[in-house]
């Protein structure tokens, strides 16, 4: 197995991801972004 890949987002990049949450866009997008959020964060 591979290593882990580990992302670094800037403050912007979150709060940008977040806003996709309550967007009107496909729940395939949002839950994409919440992955990307939460690695971020280290989940």
């Amino acid at each position: 197995m591979g290593a882990r890949l580990r992302l670094f987002l800037t403050r912007e990049q979150d709060e940008s991801l977040l806003k996709l949450r309550t967007a009107d866009v496909p729940q395939k997008v949002k839950d994409r972004a919440e992955i990307i959020r939460l690695n971020a964060h280290g989940w």
